[in-house]
């Protein structure tokens, strides 16, 4: 009787029934799989293999095929891998030849589970160092065993980029008609049987989107790694405040690369003359709009290339959506809760319309951009990212039943827990609930600026708490995540906010009673009062344990002038509570604030998965700058004057946080 009721519970609630994130038996087979059942011992390579777009412009790619142990291409039809790249194919060739050579390879491994900083200054060090047995480097490049086991790879360089001609387009129509057209010819080529699939990262991974949104036939399944949903609202821009840690370098960065020759056509005498021209053409692509953001000195002073990036209508912003309602390609996501993409790859898992588990997944790991994939494939983790991919393309692109639509569906990392599988995300059983900012000193934030409490009642007290623009942010979690995890290294940081903190107003809850889940987006409500005509809010959750180290779970950010939401992409409470705000983001719908009257914002953090641990506390810090993730554009930030910025707390216009949680909390 006992067996048939656990049997019927689980079958009209499912979500009782957790998956083992490991994958279990299905899991080891996977591994085995992917490291030792390898069908051929050699791989061929194509270098720079010339495609003509149908505009004339030629992409050049890298291909891989599997081989005989001379490393001729063998005759069977395989399926393809598709990797198009802005960050050239050298460096994926580099990458994938030093890990499938027999010597540097295992040694890497060995290196990269061995060394142990554990306790020092710079243990951060070793998240970087555990991609390696995590997949990072063959989901990046090649992976010379997905090859070897019957695959053909083709890495291509994006138009502008590497040794493809023509300009580079950042993610725009011709852009994506490329990759289009690349799966084609893929799945046209003498070694195809047809099917294709899409890897990669980052960059990569968006690029898989924008292809599987508009579902070419040949395209089967893709797994995108670390991919953008909306490049203004992510990166860009988030919450209307320029993305200064990141946007710069990363520019730099491919602008640096694609002018980096072809040297063999050179010696050879094949050196392509209009790959030199569309490099001498445009040798520094999106600089000049990023050089305005930061000198224009008023609204009406931004020059047309500049508000053409901050009207939602433009080809730009309409080009960067990535439209996952229409994907019908089957999809396996994987993203950090602390990486450059969090705020969209949730929302962009929610919305492809497909079945979860058998035809979308989603994996979220406690990683920065630079640090995906570290931790898999250890002991209570998910196998690696390689594993996982091969397991993906198997099923859709070979018809091979090895239990990997089972998974998952959503394979979390919860902050403070560890590695879970659960049936969706959010987690079923969440409850929006509001935590109201009152100004009794919680006695948990000495070195704070402010130390007030988050309580379940409305509080009856008035109140203004003020801070001023700082730099403690320089030494936070959105430091590390705008660096890509770079200063992450250094965990003193990046893992306790306290520093961040003593610039910051905090508002402290009591010690939860019981285990807490919270899991989805957060929303900080606030009452504000400005000096001047603008400003810019940055809020922080955070996990407080007893011994007061507060660690970070979400953070988000708001230019003031910006606050306008589309309430038909935003998300709502049952009691109208805006749970997660989508702002247009567009200088037409600007509303300057009127300084000293009071100002409600809805301040939105990003998705995050976490337990809140008996005896623990939350704990959110509002503060009114963000560096290094982000510096309102120079129009903005001249009319904010750099003033101090206000919280009025009211109990007739309460300021509170929205929280989605198991359990009622905060009632004392």
């Amino acid at each position: 009787m006992l067996v048939s009721t656990l049997l019927l519970v689980f079958a009209v609630n499912p979500a009782v029934a957790h998956a083992d994130p490991t994958g279990g038996a299905d899991g080891a087979r996977w591994t085995a799989d992917h490291d030792r059942n390898l069908k051929y011992p050699e791989v061929n390579v194509q270098w720079d293999v010339p495609i003509r777009m149908s505009d004339g412009t030629i992409i050049r790619a890298n291909v891989y095929r599997p081989a005989d142990a001379n490393r001729v291409p063998v005759n069977t039809k395989t399926p393809v891998i598709l990797n198009m790249t802005p960050y050239t194919k050298l460096v994926s060739a580099v990458a994938s030849a030093a890990m499938a050579n027999p010597v540097l390879g295992p040694f890497a491994l060995w290196l990269a589970n061995a060394i142990n900083v554990s306790g020092t200054p710079i243990s951060g060090l070793n998240d970087i160092l555990r991609t390696v047995p995590g997949g990072l480097i063959q989901n990046f490049s090649v992976d010379f065993n997905l090859v070897r086991a019957g695959y053909t790879q083709v890495v291509a360089d994006v138009r502008g980029t590497g040794n493809s001609d023509g300009t580079w387009q950042v993610f725009q129509p011709r852009e994506q008609q490329d990759t289009v057209e690349m799966i084609d010819w893929a799945s046209k080529q003498r070694w195809s049987d047809g099917k294709v699939g899409m890897t990669g990262v980052s960059y990569s991974g968006i690029n898989q989107l924008y292809a599987a949104n508009k579902n070419p036939k040949a395209l089967k399944a893709i797994v995108p790694i670390e991919p953008g949903g909306d490049l203004v609202r992510d990166v860009v821009a988030p919450g209307g405040a320029l993305g200064v840690g990141f946007l710069p370098l990363w520019l730099m960065a491919v602008n640096t690369l694609k002018m980096v020759p072809d040297l063999r056509s050179m010696v050879t005498g094949t050196f392509d003359w209009n790959w030199l021209a569309s490099r001498v053409s445009d040798p520094f692509t999106f600089f000049p709009q990023l050089i305005q953001a930061l000198t224009a000195p008023t609204v009406q002073s931004v020059p047309p290339e500049l508000r053409r990036l901050l009207s939602t209508s433009s080809v730009e912003r309409q080009s960067w959506l990535d439209h996952a309602d229409q994907i019908k390609v089957p999809t396996m996501i994987y993203d950090g809760w602390w990486d450059l993409f969090t705020n969209s790859v949730p929302r962009v898992y929610g919305q492809i319309p497909l079945t979860p588990g058998s035809q979308k997944q989603l994996i979220m790991g406690p990683t920065y951009h630079m640090t995906a994939t570290s931790g898999m494939g250890q002991i209570g983790a998910p196998p690696s990212m390689a594993v996982l991919q091969k397991a993906w393309f198997d099923h859709f692109l070979k018809g091979v039943k090895n239990g990997i639509t089972k998974y998952g569906p959503a394979t979390l990392y919860q902050q403070g827990n560890g590695w879970t599988s659960a049936p969706s995300f959010p987690r079923p059983g969440m409850d929006n609930q509001r935590l109201y900012l009152s100004d009794r000193r919680s006695g948990t934030a000495p070195t704070a600026l402010r130390d007030g409490s988050l309580v379940g009642a409305k509080p009856n007290s008035t109140a203004r708490f003020t801070v001023a623009p700082g730099l403690t942010t320089l030494c936070s979690r959105d430091s590390g995540q705008q660096s890509m995890g770079q200063t992450a290294v250094f965990p003193f940081c990046t893992t306790d906010n306290r520093i961040a903190e003593t610039n910051g107003l905090t508002f402290t809850s009591a010690p939860m009673a019981a285990n807490t889940s919270l899991s989805g987006p957060v929303n900080v409500h606030l009452n504000t009062v400005l000096d001047a005509t603008d400003g810019y809010y940055t809020a922080m959750l955070t996990d407080v344990a007893p011994d007061g180290t507060s660690t970070p779970i979400t953070t988000g950010q708001l230019v003031a002038s910006l606050r306008a939401i589309d309430r038909s992409k935003s998300t709502f409470a049952p009691n109208g509570d805006v749970t997660n705000p989508y702002y247009t983001l567009d200088l037409a719908d600007r509303r300057p604030v009127k300084p000293g009257q009071p100002t409600p914002i809805d301040l939105g953090l990003w998705p995050t998965d976490a337990m809140i641990k008996k005896g623990h506390r939350l704990r959110v810090s509002i503060f009114a700058m963000n560096l290094m993730k982000g510096i309102p554009l120079r129009p903005l930030l001249n009319d904010s004057q750099l003033r101090p910025e206000h919280i009025q707390l009211d109990p007739n216009n309460p300021s509170f946080v929205s929280v989605p949680l198991n359990r009622q909390v905060g009632q004392s």
